[in-house]
């Protein structure tokens, strides 16, 4: 205990100022690097998270202006290519539900019903859905740089159309959807089946020759 005695009787003394004039300054220049250091390494680390989020978000919008570009031109495309396109909505769909902002899932049964809506009208009108698309395109953006307000828009939408089709439309509409789907897939199916029928009618045929009498 003699030394704690001496320590405590040295450190009041003048000779023991500076010692502890430095030591303070010590502890406190430590402290504040290391705070200034974890205050820098959190501000990086909450940059590369936002980078991330904006590829991820900007990855899943591009996919679904992809996938209405080719909506609009549904009923033009081949069977495989139909399949092809709905594989990457698929994908883009889960992407915009796993994106973190609120009311992913609101903008994403938005845009499946805009697509569906796409799908239909290209049956009937052809290629003139350049002006659908653009507009689809700025509400995703506009959703993306404010997803509050667009949320509420978005479900505006969807519940307006939920009252405006009653269930014996949405029946009616639902066979002829079908319908047109099964015309696209006959009159993508009829020039395999004459390929076929050609091939096999002009198929070589194998002559037998009878072997003579000897």
């Amino acid at each position: 205990m003699q030394w704690w005695n001496d320590i405590l009787s040295w450190l009041p003394s003048s000779a023991a100022r500076p010692t502890v004039f430095s030591a303070v300054v010590l502890f406190i220049a430590v402290l504040a690097a290391g705070l200034l250091a974890a205050w820098i390494s959190s501000i990086a680390i909450r940059r590369v998270v936002a980078q991330r989020d904006r590829e991820v978000k900007a990855a899943a919008i591009s996919a679904l202006v992809d996938a209405a570009t080719e909506a609009s031109v549904w009923n033009s495309l081949t069977p495989q290519e139909q399949v092809l396109a709905d594989r990457s909505v698929g994908q883009a769909d889960i992407l915009v539900r796993l994106l973190p902002i609120r009311g992913s899932d609101v903008a994403a049964n938005w845009a499946a019903h805009q697509l569906h809506e796409l799908k239909r009208a290209s049956a009937t009108f052809g290629y003139q859905l350049d002006p659908a698309v653009v507009e689809f395109r700025d509400r995703l953006i506009e959703w993306q740089k404010h997803p509050s307000r667009t949320r509420r828009q978005f479900q505006n939408d969807l519940t307006r159309w939920r009252s405006q089709r009653p269930e014996p439309e949405q029946a009616a509409i639902e066979e002829q959807d079908a319908w047109v789907a099964e015309q696209h897939h006959e009159r993508y199916r009829a020039p395999v089946s004459v390929a076929e029928n050609t091939g096999s009618s002009t198929a070589p045929t194998r002559t037998l020759e009878t072997e003579s009498p000897r």
